[in-house]
């Protein structure tokens, strides 16, 4: 996708597309909501991309999702009522299946208007603690493979899951990931860290950085010394991180100095909430390899945990700063020099669709269509 050349810059190479005027690929499995919140015979509202989206589980314990309006006037089918497998609206109780077709009409009769088939019915699994749905063409669901983490499930690893909202465009959160010459920022959390890229390459559809982390001394987060496998002694090591981006998700691997096996693993996926796809809801997995004394884990969790917030919390208020830097110019002015994100931004925008602002649904407001965050 290549911009139009303005004016003054004829003569020169057309620029490419503002990265952050191109929106997410619909055509992959994407997680809307975490599975212990769809408890049985309830439901909750979700989104993707500007698109209101209601997740019920019936009697039998199966997960549907379909469109968030009911057919007939529009009330939001989150706020009805689950019996056996069908979702009913809250307001004149028309009554839907998992597939979105109309089941019940209560007051239909002979000789009424011609009812509708029904709302959009979305692609639905379950897989590691979460609720997968594909928003974009149904018949590429079953072809389209979901992410194979075979640590989520594994008894050598415990997961924590994680589920926050960013006000942010989501390629925002790739390259913060992705770029961790960022370290300074951390330098209260992780102490002063030497970065050093040890090499990295892309493809079509995936960028996979290397990186040594050497501790330069300084105070660190007593859960960041735990996560990396260093024990309570916190004592100072070297380790390698490798993230990748492959399109749409993200993941990162710790080995520490010496180790043969990563100390923990982190998937990511980046899903925009609102039409704009200026707010995106953080999904992700931390898998950590259980040490060998039993309930160590146990014991660090919350440590590991406390660190991996202020993390969080660090890295959001950069990207989010990010944001509201594009929002104030209308484009995006930055000067990338670093050769793993200018690939990474190829692969992006490659991969991506042009971006549906002012259209319906959820508007172009960071804030319009948001649901609650979770934990």
């Amino acid at each position: 996708m290549i911009e139009t050349e303005p004016a003054q810059d004829k003569g020169r190479s057309p620029r490419p597309t503002d990265l952050r005027r191109v929106g997410i690929h619909p055509d992959a499995w994407y997680p809307v909501v975490a599975s212990r919140s769809v408890q049985r015979n309830a439901v909750v509202a979700a989104a993707f991309a500007g698109e209101r989206i209601a997740v019920y589980r019936g009697d039998k314990g199966e997960v549907h999702a379909l469109e968030d309006r009911c057919a007939h006037r529009q009330v939001p089918l989150s706020m009805g009522v689950v019996e056996g497998e069908t979702l009913r609206c809250c307001y004149h109780a028309w009554a839907y299946r998992g597939d979105g077709r109309i089941s019940q009409i209560p007051y239909l009769s002979k000789g009424a208007a011609r009812p509708p088939r029904g709302v959009r019915a979305y692609p639905t699994r379950e897989a590691h603690g979460l609720v997968f749905v594909f928003p974009g063409d149904p018949a590429k669901a079953a072809g389209t493979p979901m992410p194979d983490l075979p640590e989520a499930g594994s008894p050598t690893h415990r997961t924590m899951r994680f589920s926050r909202t960013v006000r942010c465009h989501y390629s925002f959160m790739h390259e913060n990931l992705l770029d961790m010459n960022h370290q300074f920022l951390h330098r209260g959390v992780l102490g002063r860290i030497h970065p050093e890229l040890l090499g990295y390459e892309s493809g079509a559809r995936f960028v996979e950085a290397r990186y040594l982390f050497t501790p330069g001394g300084g105070k660190k987060d007593r859960g960041a010394g735990l996560l990396s496998a260093e024990g309570l002694g916190n004592r100072g090591s070297s380790d390698v991180l490798t993230i990748r981006t492959e399109y749409p998700y993200q993941t990162l691997q710790l080995v520490p100095e010496g180790a043969d096996r990563p100390a923990f693993s982190l998937w990511a996926a980046y899903v925009p909430a609102d039409a704009a796809q200026r707010t995106c809801h953080v999904h992700g997995l931390l898998m950590i390899q259980k040490p060998r004394l039993s309930g160590a884990l146990t014991l660090a969790w919350p440590l590991i945990r406390r660190f991996t917030e202020r993390i969080f919390a660090e890295d959001r208020t950069a990207v989010e700063a990010e944001q509201r830097a594009w929002d104030e110019q209308g484009e995006d002015r930055n000067h990338e020099i670093f050769p793993v994100i200018l690939d990474l931004r190829k692969v992006l925008r490659a991969n991506g669709t042009p971006l549906r602002e002012n259209v319906g649904g959820c508007g172009t407001t960071p804030s319009s269509c948001v649901p609650a965050a979770t934990s």
